[in-house]
């Protein structure tokens, strides 16, 4: 039952839950993104890995044909007599130190291929094939007629990477076997090399487990940063709680005889919120400035703006509650009616909540959107920091433009920039202060531009403010990241353009996406 002993107690206790709600949700969102992200860097090296090897057995075979050329050059032997040698060179030769990389050739009858299409004149593997005639109908442990693909890449393109199953000699067991085979045309051979496919997943799994740790370690690191950030909130919602808890007994006892001294001391305890609050506020930006969760500082900046009125609801809610309970007035009635407007406003608050999770929650795949309500969702987040500072915004754009690209990224480049403007009309004190948004397509692009009226960027050249940890705010109040990550997010991710320029009357940001999978140089212009 909520009494006027434990109101505060209650309210607090409320934006404890939903701040440890917030903060649980954006830990698992974290959590499940840093392992995905795992997944896709396993992917991407295990890819490249192979493709290193595809390289190293390229350069290896390259490698024997230049030194085969130059001793041809250069030597007065026969033919017959350098062929024999360059087999004792191939017998007796492996790379990277590993017996199962060895070197195998053969001398071609028949290139459109059959049951004698070759002589196997090389392999240290397999001497009792080596004079003999070999078939392309021959098949591999799993029914791959290997020497059938390879010969008919070498018809077309002079070479062939091929996978197929054969005997590992430091094992005596039928591995995967990754080979390249390079057409010599001088004597009519095919020289070939591989690579045993378990050797490459033993590193690839040694690797994986080297990634591995470094993620869950980095995951544990900030897991603990997440809990250290709700442990300083609960402190300070207490340490709120108690001293509100203390006011409030001092006003009941006074109320009745010291109605202007109460009067004043509220007043009094106004500003020290503020004073707490600004505190606090200083505190996070140092925070945000020293970690890697800059969007997390800046979403809670923007539902301390959004939470303002309804905190000062709740305020005038508990006045007047304290008021009928001074003068025996508060009834049943009164107290029921007062609850529910409370309700409300928690609710208001909790909605809240859940669209800044909702913004920022990652999502990896470009999807097709309205762009006039990817900027009404940003507004919507600042409106109120906005209307705070008597900022005007004016937004002219066609209901009619798409765009397909990742919607939450987008979005916070959105927010960054509208809250740059914002900051530097706010720094400034502008007269009648102005941001303008508006919009462009052509058949390559589709271009955003925000536009305010804050006197322009000082800076030259103008580029240097997408630099990291670069800040034009006054005491250092910005952390110099947010236009940088917001560089890389669209010339980088998005394979876009992220421009600036100075009007008449301040700075002008563009941004540039393109339009479905452009390959060619798009010249992105103002207009």
């Amino acid at each position: 039952m909520i009494t006027e002993n434990n109101l505060s107690k209650t309210i607090i206790l409320t934006f404890i839950i939903i701040m440890s709600s917030m903060v649980a949700a954006i830990s698992y969102f974290y959590v499940t993104n840093t392992y995905d992200d795992f997944e896709f860097e396993m992917q991407k090296f295990e890819s490249e890995y192979y493709e290193d090897k595809k390289k190293t057995l390229k350069k290896e075979i390259n490698t024997i044909i230049d030194i085969l050329n130059y001793n041809i050059a250069k030597s007065n032997l026969s033919d017959e007599d350098l062929k024999l040698d360059a087999i004792r060179l191939l017998n007796n030769i492996t790379f990277e130190e590993n017996k199962s990389n060895y070197f195998f050739v053969y001398e071609i009858k028949d290139m459109k291929g059959g049951d004698d299409f070759a002589k196997l004149i090389v392999n240290p593997n397999r001497l009792d094939l080596v004079g003999k005639y070999i078939s392309t109908n021959y098949e591999d442990s799993n029914g791959k007629k290997f020497r059938e693909d390879f010969l008919r890449d070498i018809r077309v393109h002079g070479e062939s990477f091929t996978k197929y199953s054969y005997t590992k000699p430091d094992s005596n067991e039928v591995k995967q076997k990754l080979s390249y085979f390079k057409y010599y045309d001088k004597w009519n051979w095919i020289i070939s090399v591989g690579v045993y496919t378990d050797d490459i997943e033993k590193e690839i799994a040694i690797k994986s487990k080297e990634f591995k740790q470094r993620v869950k370690n980095q995951v544990v690191q900030n897991v603990v940063l997440f809990v250290m950030f709700l442990s300083i909130a609960i402190l300070i919602s207490i340490a709120i709680s108690q001293k509100i808890d203390t006011v409030l007994k001092d006003y009941q006892q006074k109320v009745s005889s010291y109605a202007k001294r109460l009067e004043d001391m509220n007043h009094s305890l106004e500003e020290k919120v503020k004073k707490e609050i600004e505190k606090n506020r200083e505190k996070e930006q140092l925070l945000v400035q020293k970690s890697k969760f800059i969007a997390l500082g800046e979403m809670i900046s923007n539902i301390a703006h959004q939470w303002r009125q309804p905190l000062s609801e709740l305020s005038s809610i508990l006045m007047y509650i304290k008021f009928k309970y001074s003068i025996n007035a508060l009834d049943s009635k009164i107290m029921e009616q007062k609850t529910q407007e409370a309700d409300k406003v928690l609710d208001y608050m909790s909605q809240t909540i859940d669209d800044f999770r909702n913004f920022f929650m990652p999502k990896k795949e470009k999807e097709e959107f309205a762009l006039y309500r990817v900027v009404d969702t940003v507004v919507s987040i600042i409106s109120s920091t906005l209307k705070n500072y008597n900022i005007n915004l004016q937004i002219n754009i066609d209901e009619s433009i798409t765009l397909q690209t990742y919607l939450n990224e987008y979005q916070q480049v959105l927010l960054n920039i509208m809250n740059n403007a914002k900051d530097v009309l706010m720094e400034k004190s502008i007269e009648n202060p102005t941001i303008k948004i508006t919009a462009y397509e052509n058949s390559d692009y589709v271009a955003l531009y925000i536009e305010d009226n804050g006197g322009g960027i000082k800076v030259e050249p103008k580029g240097k403010i997408f630099e990291p940890y670069f800040t034009t705010k006054e005491d250092s109040n910005g952390t110099g990241i947010g236009l940088y990550m917001s560089k890389i997010i669209i010339d980088k991710n998005m394979k876009g353009k992220l421009k600036v320029i100075n009007t008449k009357e301040g700075a002008k940001f563009g941004i540039f996406i393109p339009k479905g999978s452009q390959n060619k140089e798009i010249n992105y212009e103002f207009v």
